[in-house]
């Protein structure tokens, strides 16, 4: 397979052959692209939009957020819900029906292991908590530290990695299943019962489940998600244990799910999914968060693009390369540019604070399809102006074209 074929393959499976919805798109849009990404990550940064509604976004065009909130947040007999919380690549928002797997052995342990000595030492506090959440939930962890305090204050130093034993807890009854997300508020996660959100056959399914069954589904996922992949990169879409990835991939291909290929260019044994379907061309614009699942995995990103890519939240200032929150640029099927964006919601404005474009690129094209990209963007987040910093080799041609 020639390294295009696998480029276009990679593309087509996730979403980007897709035309963008004429009209507004709907709850069935929504559908369609979860059937193909299968997980959005969840990350807290909001310097520019969260990261689990941009990857929509880029698929679907200008939605209304409330589309996905609902559908990850609410429920009713008409509009079930679609999405759950879990710890999946990283913390996800996973179809409800996949929620077993991630509970069936076939992950490695998650950071919140690091608290279950502290619930093993304190049942009474675990009993408490869950006491708390049967009764106010969704709740959040400050309030149920108020309420096992009585309504005082917080015994707690400080916000961040310095979390109380409470959030700890809590933290582990939410890797370990036991509690999942009710609701958010302002991003804050509000704990439930596992037992009040997922429906009794999804909760059942994870008492049948072994190990070996949830890794081959998870695996065969991935595969869908991709199209075409090596193990690594299959392991890492929902951060699997290596060796019951490797042991799914091995009986994934025995029974004809995966196809054994050789991409030129990649320098290690690659899997095709058997209902991997190459397009012809590729075609369209979209911006690409950090957290896209075309592009999470940067080994495989530049693999495929031939495109250097990292983020730089954690790199001091002055070190970094392409700024702080940095969006790649696809157009018809390259990664041709990217831009360090910010919402300053005050002002109404979408911020280019960089933009660049790579060696190969159409400069001039590059930046009409990104300006008209941009724009799109700011309407969607409901901005009135896109504004270019003269930062990078692509700001200038770019903040003419905006001008």
């Amino acid at each position: 397979m020639s390294a295009d074929v696998a480029r276009r393959m990679a593309l087509g499976a996730q979403g980007f052959t897709d035309p963008r919805p004429a009209a507004a798109p709907t709850r069935r849009h929504l559908q369609k692209v979860l059937s193909r990404v299968r997980l959005l990550q969840l990350d807290s940064v909001n310097v520019a939009v969260r990261a689990h509604y941009m990857p929509l976004f880029s698929r679907l065009g200008a939605y209304s957020p409330s589309l996905l909130d609902e559908a990850a947040w609410s429920h009713s007999a008409r509009r079930p819900r679609l999405l759950v919380e879990s710890w999946a690549h990283e913390a996800s928002l996973v179809p409800v029906e996949d929620w077993p797997l991630f509970h069936s052995g076939a992950k490695r342990d998650g950071w919140w292991k690091n608290y279950s000595a502290m619930a093993e030492r304190s049942p009474q506090l675990v009993d408490d908590i869950l006491a708390v959440v049967k009764e106010l939930g969704p709740v959040g962890a400050g309030a149920i530290e108020k309420a096992l305090a009585g309504g005082g204050p917080r015994a707690k130093e400080q916000w961040g990695w310095n979390w109380s034993e409470v959030k700890k807890v809590c933290e582990y009854l939410f890797g370990s299943g036991v509690l999942t997300t009710g609701s958010r508020r302002s991003f804050e996660r509000l704990y439930d019962l596992s037992e009040r959100v997922l429906p009794p056959e999804v909760l059942a399914r994870r008492m049948s489940i072994s190990a070996e069954e949830g890794s081959r589904e998870l695996v065969a996922r991935a595969a869908t998600a991709l199209g075409v992949a090596t193990e690594p990169d299959l392991r890492d879409y929902y951060r699997l244990q290596p060796g019951r990835s490797r042991q799914a991939v091995a009986e994934l291909v025995e029974e004809g799910v995966l196809e054994p290929v050789e991409v030129q260019g990649w320098g290690a044994p690659a899997y095709r999914h058997v209902e991997a379907r190459v397009p012809r061309r590729i075609t369209g614009r979209a911006l690409l968060c950090p957290f896209d699942p075309l592009i999470w995995e940067r080994a495989r990103t530049e693999r495929i693009f031939d495109f250097f890519y990292r983020i730089e939240i954690y790199v001091p200032a002055p070190k970094r390369v392409h700024g702080y929150y940095v969006f790649p640029f696809l157009l018809d099927g390259e990664l041709v540019g990217r831009v360090d964006l910010k919402a300053d919601r005050a002002a109404g404005v979408l911020r280019v604070q960089g933009a660049y474009s790579e060696p190969t690129a159409d400069v001039g094209r590059v930046a009409v399809e990104l300006a008209a990209e941009l724009r799109h963007m700011a309407d969607w987040l409901e901005l009135d102006t896109v504004e270019v910093v003269p930062r990078g080799d692509l700001a200038p041609t770019l903040k003419a074209v905006v001008g």
